[in-house]
């Protein structure tokens, strides 16, 4: 076995001195349970960044569907007799278009759609077409549907198609199925006018059959997998500055997000634009919208927690020296707190009684969600975020004593904002206060003592954006990594007063990004999980149910280490080391308490140097250290966990913890 000559090598009591000697030791009572860790501890933060839900989760590949974009034929191409109108079927989704002959027997009518940066299909799999369509003089008429192949050689692109007959001059939902022979990397979706008379058509939709659960306004089925695959306990969502709005007209407002898919009208997001990375088609069309997010949380397990406005808009894109347009004043606030108010009882209310409720009913999810969780505002700051918490938190407590209301101690870990705003969260009275962390790794490492000497009363903390970003080095990497685990042992150590941490982002384009590093990267067709991505479901996947007391002596600067119990299988120990240095170093366990033969599962994250390093390929940045690598789209297996077992004797068990690695054991008595 190589891997366990190159990761660690199992010693038992004639070594524990040596090592005693010579690496570190790691005390642990095994009798004495410390605080219980709550089920939410480990999670996942989603934002539509990045094109992380159109374009990304979402699985619609049609962009600009409904063609409410603010140039209406944006991701189109037509030819022909191609007009836009906005007398639609559907109030907040007006416009649609009229295909109508062009007058030339040689020029067909049509539209073509690419999609978002590009448009891939894997062949043999069925994609749904869908389509609104009317003729506009109440008698028949053909469209007809394909797929091509922009890369094709051949003389005809179209490698699949279909002919619809549309009838009569009511508005009608029609759908048909393709299947493409082959994987096209490059593709397109066309639609034509077969004949002479006219046919007018609206929410142009393609989607995947085999979708998440196989919902037909569903989720791509890998991205969907991948983040089932984390096991999280809570799931945070929309997102953050998208919550805010860069106006406030333009936040993410949850009630245009429900009912049916085909009038939810379009939303510019926050992150259509940026200094750097500006895009000029990036919109929400709420296709993913609550009640989706709340049905992916029922599935996977996870928590759902949203976050709302507080009625301020993003603070970063206005100018905050004064009241403005940019903060909701005086009774503009109460819509947003009616808001509040309203998504509980979408949530949690009875059909039978609340108007949202029924909504949430007719959706096809007639029982509670049963909601328990909800933040306001984002990452504010200032003297006028608390009074308007405050606001809300009124109302919420009357009317709904068990929510737990979350608040913002800004967009910095420390700093005259975070020391003003968390003495105003404890005077608020809020249950927890979301603290965010994009930091450099001397802060990573650092901040594993963060929660040791933190007040054991009052709010809890809920770590709601957090990742390691490299001095110089602001892409994913392992070694940032790496300092994300030992700083959330730290977390794990002070589970009696964090109980909630979700990294983030969550999900990027390989070419729409506009920020990293970020935990899964994707392309149309292939999607990777990065070395954070595996730090995180180590931890999510062994989170343990309390904490054990622990304490670390010997050669410990690069030794970062937490230990739990997991009543759930059988009082299993799982011992979390995570070593930050660039040389091997022997680890004495001591399980007092634990005297007996035992199995031990280990598991072990290590960059290995068999491999090449490659390039990244998130942005193009050239590593030259085993270090700065991770994985990507085309390696993506170059940094992932292996796990091997075996038996050890308790109490004294020594191992060697490998250079630059996270090793997880999971230690149970053999009965």
């Amino acid at each position: 076995m190589n891997f366990l000559k190159l990761f660690y090598t199992l010693c038992f009591t004639a070594c524990f001195i040596q090592a005693e000697a010579q690496g570190v030791v790691l005390e642990i009572n095994t009798n004495k349970s410390g605080a219980e860790i709550a089920p939410t501890m480990y999670g996942i933060f989603f934002e539509d960044i990045n094109y992380g839900a159109d374009g990304g989760l979402y699985g619609e590949l049609v962009k600009n569907r409904s063609f409410e974009f603010p140039q209406p034929l944006m991701g189109w191409n037509t030819i022909g007799g191609v007009e836009v109108r906005n007398d639609g079927p559907f109030s907040r989704c007006p416009h649609y278009v009229r295909l109508s002959y062009s007058g030339k027997r040689d020029m067909s009518t049509g539209i073509e759609n690419r999609g978002f940066l590009g448009m891939s299909l894997l062949g043999g799999e069925e994609y749904r077409f869908t389509v609104w369509a009317r003729v506009p003089g109440d008698a028949q008429a053909q469209l007809n549907v394909g797929l091509r192949d922009l890369d094709s050689q051949e003389e005809s692109f179209t490698v699949c198609d279909t002919n619809i007959n549309v009838c009569g001059s009511e508005w009608r939902k029609y759908a048909v199925v393709l299947t493409p022979p082959h994987t096209i990397k490059k593709a397109s979706l066309t639609v034509f006018l077969k004949g002479n008379t006219p046919v007018d058509v609206e929410h142009v939709s393609l989607f995947p059959v085999n979708t998440w659960r196989g919902h037909e306004n569903g989720l791509r089925k890998d991205l969907a997998q991948l983040v089932a695959d984390l096991r999280p306990g809570v799931m945070r969502f929309p997102g953050g500055c998208i919550v805010e709005g860069a106006t406030l007209n333009t936040r993410y407002n949850w009630k245009n997000s429900i009912g049916p898919v085909e009038n939810r009208p379009l939303n510019e997001t926050r992150w259509n634009y940026g200094k750097e990375r500006t895009h000029f088609d990036y919109y929400q069309s709420y296709g993913l919208g609550f009640f989706e997010f709340f049905q992916f949380c029922e599935e996977i397990g996870a928590e759902p927690l949203p976050v709302l406005s507080c009625g301020m808009a993003c603070q970063f894109n206005n100018d905050i020296t004064t009241k403005g347009s940019w903060i909701a004043q005086g009774d503009s606030l109460n819509e947003f707190i009616q808001d509040a108010i309203d998504l509980i009882e979408f949530c949690n209310g009875d059909p039978e009684k609340n108007e949202w409720a029924k909504i949430r009913a007719e959706m096809g999810h007639p029982e509670p969600f049963n909601l328990k969780y909800l933040a306001i505002g984002n990452e504010q700051w200032g003297e006028w975020y608390a009074p308007m918490l405050k606001a809300f938190m009124k109302p919420i407590r009357k009317l709904y004593p068990q929510i737990k209301i979350i608040g913002s101690s800004g967009p910095w870990p420390d700093g005259k904002e975070y020391d003003y705003l968390w003495p105003e969260m404890r005077k608020a009275g809020v249950d927890f206060v979301d603290e965010h962390f994009y930091k450099d790794e001397d802060f990573f490492l650092s901040g594993a003592s963060r929660y040791d000497n933190f007040p054991r009363k009052g709010p809890k903390v809920y770590a709601g954006e957090y990742a390691c970003h490299g001095k110089g080095k602001k892409w994913n990497r392992f070694y940032s990594a790496i300092c994300e685990a030992a700083f959330m042992t730290g977390l794990e150590r002070n589970a009696d007063v964090v109980k909630m941490a979700t990294y983030a982002p969550l999900f990027a384009h390989i070419n729409g990004w506009q920020w990293r590093p970020d935990m899964i990267w994707f392309d149309n067709l292939r999607s990777v999980r990065t070395s954070s991505y595996y730090v995180q479901q180590l931890f999510s996947v062994n989170r343990g149910t309390h904490v054990l007391p622990i304490s670390v002596s010997g050669n410990t600067d690069k030794i970062y280490a937490s230990a739990v119990a997991d009543k759930d299988d059988k009082n299993a120990v799982i011992v979390k080391v995570v070593n930050t240095g660039e040389k091997d170093i022997p680890v004495s366990i001591n399980l007092k308490g634990m005297n007996c033969e035992s199995s031990m599962l280990t598991t072990v994250l290590s960059a290995s140097e068999s491999q090449p390093l490659g390039n990244v390929n998130y942005g193009s940045d050239k590593v030259h250290s085993i270090l700065d690598c991770d994985n990507s789209l085309d390696n993506p297996e170059r940094i992932i966990p292996h796990t091997a077992e075996s038996k050890v004797m308790c109490p004294h068990i020594t191992v060697k913890v490998a250079a630059c690695s996270v090793s997880i054991f999971r230690i149970k008595a053999i009965k």
